[in-house]
């Protein structure tokens, strides 16, 4: 727990580049021969992405038992890239090598980097994650969807109402006192009993019952626990190989020893626009822009949607827009998409013909290029 963080953390411990080497091709070896494997992250795998780590020598608990508070500086997880980790991760669960992925971690980069959502339990929450307290729909946010805790830790209110029951939205962050998920919990410990591998990489392994998953791994004689990291940790003595090593040093290694490469991060997003027809004798039609995960649960990642030579748009959800006219007197539309923007996405324009029926949209933004990838699917 927070409060058990010392106030001078524990050396943090490199090993030699050829150690960590021989080391890599050992764990390729276990991944070779595996037939579950599954990965376990902590904060460790998100610090070269510039955020910071809990127990590390400057985390933000051990900053915090030194009373270090306004010394804290962590990048912007909105603006963060996933790191060379996080994609390799990526790959290995293209692959179907990595069968699952549970995290501790609540910057929300795994589900960023495409880890897809039933493929990985995040046990601590995922600040850009909230759901609603009625019907349980969940949305994904391009935003900090955190409460502000002004009441009590336990207060996750976020302000907002459900789009479908009008409920309260709830951000799923969990704090110190609080039970975990039931879900991502039960699905973690399916896979842990299922596991002859699991991967620790960056993190202290302290904090039940998350800890538990790498050890009901290393608990078993059929299975193998690898840990990565810079600290010791108490699951030391369950590990069949330990790394004193950074997360990125070893998947980079361990990805060149199988052959595979390591996807430099794009930002995917997905749409769905829609005509539909609107009032009582369907003379009338709006356009309607919905933003989505990969699942189907709406995802916020748009500031405003407009039509070419309209002076008004939409710019809060629902983004409809009312379409004027008879539809074969309109001619094709030109669509501009507004984005948050927090990796310098440019507007982007989709042109489309005003047919009732609904589009599937599937965009990629490139934040080291700067341009936009646009392809179009059939209607689900």
């Amino acid at each position: 727990m927070a409060s058990s963080a010392p106030k001078i953390a524990e050396v943090e411990r490199t090993e030699a580049d050829d150690v960590v080497d021989q080391k890599a091709q050992e764990l390729v070896e276990l991944i070779t021969k595996s037939k579950h494997f599954i990965a376990f992250t902590g904060a460790g795998v998100s610090t070269s992405a510039g955020i910071a780590d809990f127990r590390g020598t400057d985390g933000v608990w051990t900053l915090r038992a030194q009373g270090r508070d306004h010394d804290i500086k962590s990048a912007n997880t909105l603006q963060a890239i996933p790191t060379t980790t996080h994609m390799a991760l990526v790959e290995l669960q293209n692959r179907g090598i990595l069968k699952y992925l549970v995290s501790q971690n609540c910057d929300g980069l795994h589900r960023k980097s495409g880890i897809l959502p039933d493929r990985i339990s995040e046990l601590h929450g995922n600040s850009n994650r909230e759901c609603c307290k009625d019907c349980n729909q969940e949305y994904i946010r391009d935003f900090r969807a955190v409460s502000t805790y002004e009441k009590s830790i336990h207060d996750h209110r976020t302000g907002r109402k459900c789009a479908l029951c009008g409920g309260v939205l709830l951000d799923t962050i969990i704090n110190f006192g609080e039970f975990l998920p039931e879900v991502p919990l039960k699905r973690a410990r399916q896979h842990a009993k299922k596991a002859d591998l699991c991967l620790a990489l960056g993190s202290s392994l302290t904090i039940p019952p998350a800890c538990t998953i790498p050890e009901t791994v290393g608990d078993k004689r059929s299975g193998t626990l690898v840990i990565c990291n810079l600290q010791s940790t108490p699951l030391d003595d369950k590990a069949g190989l330990q790394i004193y090593a950074k997360a990125d040093n070893l998947m980079e290694r361990v990805m060149q020893k199988l052959g595979l490469p390591i996807p430099a991060f794009v930002l995917h997003r997905k749409l769905i626009v829609e005509v539909a027809v609107k009032g009582a004798k369907g003379d009338r039609h709006e356009l309607v822009v919905l933003g989505v995960d990969v699942d189907g649960t709406p995802a916020t990642f748009l500031k405003s949607v407009r039509l070419a030579a309209r002076r008004r748009g939409a710019e809060s959800e629902p983004f409809a827009i009312p379409l004027l006219g008879a539809l074969e007197a309109i001619g094709p539309l030109r669509v501009s998409l507004e984005f948050m923007g927090h990796y310098g996405e440019p507007a982007l324009e989709l042109d489309m013909d005003p047919v009732i029926g609904k589009t599937v949209h599937l965009l990629e933004y490139s934040p080291h290029t700067g341009e936009w990838e646009h392809k179009r699917e059939p209607a689900p």
